[in-house]
């Protein structure tokens, strides 16, 4: 008889530990949780972290995370009013508020997420196609306020004054986004715009415009540069010929005082003894004259004058 009373108490104690597993549950500090009936919602949601308790088997535990989660949209190619077409990239950050509608709409995270990727797309496109490029780009007309030195090689659209802006626009699609997303029990906690940028056709356009203004800004800087050399140069030129005739002025003076200094000397040592001077004078012009050719002289010739009291 004791063995089966044994083997009985050993299978209800397995019978009630089953249950109690099956009845306990917890709740993360990070978690939520709703509870589930067949399929149907029983009581509130649980926030508060800790031990819980429900019906074995016939009832079911839905956890949620309570904490700010991350969203983050995909690039889309959107027009703006102004007909430029652009890549808008948009992120965000959400949380389940209400966790029984979002279970009852949702049911999960990963369909929250493919949701919110629907939703925010089309509100985003919606908003953006408002307005002109230059609104969606700058938040503040700031940069009017500085003076700008380079005005031909600056986009025009850079300088145009806004209305709305960057941030206010962002404002607009967070607000409307808010109110769709209340229907599946998120709050969106906030939204940015991440980048924005050219589509590759208008982007390669771009880049042609910016390649030829910076060309142009170069060939004008080029010319300047010409034009400066050409003035560099004319004033070496003109400084180069001011210093040579004042240097050939002053190499004539020096050479016209050394003539005039020799003709002195000459003339001091001619007029101490003028035959002597003579008999040298036409002493060095002999080998000159007589060297390699013939040269036919009357006798009476001053020139032979010195050969003929040599004899």
């Amino acid at each position: 008889m004791k063995q089966p009373i044994i083997a009985l108490s050993i299978i209800l104690v397995s019978i009630l530990g089953i249950l109690i597993l099956n009845s306990a549950f917890i709740v993360d500090e990070t978690q939520q949780v709703v509870i589930t009936q067949f399929g149907e919602p029983v009581g509130g949601p649980i926030r508060d972290p800790g031990l819980n308790w429900k019906m074995p088997f016939i009832q079911e535990v839905h956890y949620f995370d309570k904490r700010i989660l991350e969203w983050d949209g995909y690039p889309s190619e959107v027009p703006t009013r102004d007909k430029k077409f652009i890549w808008v990239d948009v992120t965000g950050r959400w949380q389940i508020e209400d966790p029984l509608k979002f279970l009852q709409t949702m049911h999960a995270e990963t369909n929250a997420q493919s949701r919110l990727d629907d939703i925010m797309d089309g509100i985003t496109r919606n908003f953006i196609t408002r307005y002109a490029l230059v609104e969606v780009v700058r938040a503040s007309n700031q940069i009017l306020e500085v003076e700008v030195e380079d005005q031909d090689i600056s986009a025009e659209s850079e300088y145009l004054e806004i209305e709305v802006g960057r941030e206010k626009i962002t404002r607009q699609i967070l607000s409307s986004a808010r109110e769709i997303v209340k229907e599946y029990g998120i709050a969106l906690i906030d939204l940015r715009i991440k980048r924005i940028n050219y589509i590759q056709s208008v982007q390669r356009k771009v880049f042609e415009r910016m390649i030829s203004e910076r060309k142009r800004a170069a060939e004008t800087l080029r010319s300047e540069g010409q034009g400066l050399r050409a003035e560099i140069l004319g004033q070496k030129e003109k400084e180069l010929k001011s210093i040579t005739s004042e240097a050939y002025k002053k190499v004539q003076k020096i050479m016209g005082e050394g003539d005039a200094e020799a003709t002195n000397i000459y003339g001091e040592a001619y007029s101490k003894d003028p035959e002597f001077y003579a008999f040298q004078n036409t002493l060095e012009k002999y080998p000159q004259t007589l060297k390699g050719g013939r040269l036919v002289l009357s006798t009476e010739s001053d020139f032979l004058k010195f050969l003929k009291k040599v004899e």
